[in-house]
């Protein structure tokens, strides 16, 4: 009785995820836009600089500037890394997780 009563909750689950997740696909014909996602100026800067790093002829450079470019290269990597590359779960992969860990546990 007691698996009964889980494939049941878990059915239950599964069919009201299913509704939410086919109406976030449906696009408004007027939000469409054509473009692609535009960067922000500084993360710009930043790419290039790193671009320009990469292009670099490093052989004739001492240690201590290679060492120095280095560092530049981990700093700027960091600050790209926190522009906003955030992780989103949806709200199906949430109910999924708790569904997992209550039968885990």
């Amino acid at each position: 009785m007691k698996k009964a009563t889980l494939y049941l909750m878990i059915f239950l689950v599964s069919v009201s995820i299913f509704p939410t997740s086919a109406t976030a696909t449906e696009k408004n014909s007027n939000s469409i836009s054509n473009s692609p996602k535009e960067i922000p100026a500084e993360v710009q800067v930043m790419l290039n600089r790193l671009n320009e790093i990469k292009a670099m002829d490093k052989s004739n450079m001492n240690r201590l500037e290679r060492k120095a470019l280095r560092k530049e290269v981990r700093a700027i990597n960091t600050n790209l890394r926190s522009t906003g590359n955030g992780v989103y779960l949806s709200v199906g992969a949430l109910l999924i997780i708790i569904i997992l860990l209550i039968i885990l546990l």
